[in-house]
């Protein structure tokens, strides 16, 4: 390993993880509370492709037993070791994953994606979806957690229709860019475009 591969794999964890960690489990819990809305995290500077959002996310939200399946370009050694040396979570195939990370076009088809069981629905996977960016417009959302209701640019709304139809099954979505996240629950109602 190089000096530049060490610094990359070595570095851009949490510096005061007690404390980084504690603000951005509440800040993504904030998210998946209240979806729709745009929340800011900090602490973690990883290997790019990934955005500081979704390495603070895999930091907070994984560990060595959590299955991790990486898609698209965050599927790069780079990553690969930054997630060993930080997290230690195992990189698994898509149907075995507790988490999932990349693109969202690159995530597809999100069938492939575990949704739970019906005496357990909290078996199914999160996807972490990298994205260009994160503004409030886009299709309306309803549901727990909104007062009336929002909007979110998604990358689009067919799959997360299906999605809340299979509620109390289905996937949790998460979506990063730069140092902002979002959450998507599967409990949330998505307007058709």
């Amino acid at each position: 390993m190089t000096p530049a591969q060490a610094s990359v794999t070595l570095g851009g964890g949490f510096t005061d993880a007690p404390v980084q960690s504690a603000r951005a489990f509440r800040e993504i819990l904030e998210a998946l509370a209240r979806p729709g809305t745009i929340r800011r995290v900090s602490g973690a500077t990883p290997p790019a492709p990934l955005s500081i959002a979704a390495g603070v996310a895999l930091l907070v939200l994984t560990d060595p037993t959590t299955a991790l399946h990486l898609s698209g370009r965050v599927d790069c050694p780079d990553v690969r070791d930054w997630i060993a040396f930080h997290i230690g979570a195992p990189l698994v195939a898509a149907e075995d994953a507790d988490f999932a990370l990349g693109p969202w076009e690159a995530l597809h088809p999100v069938s492939r994606f575990r949704i739970g069981q019906p005496d357990y629905p909290d078996r199914s996977a999160t996807l972490i979806v990298e994205c260009d960016q994160l503004a409030t417009r886009g299709p309306m959302l309803t549901g727990p957690g909104i007062e009336t209701a929002t909007r979110l640019n998604l990358p689009e709304t067919a799959a997360f229709r299906a999605n809340r139809a299979l509620f109390p099954l289905g996937f949790d979505t998460l979506f990063t860019a730069g140092d902002r996240i979002a959450g998507l629950p599967r409990s949330t109602r998505v307007e058709a475009i």
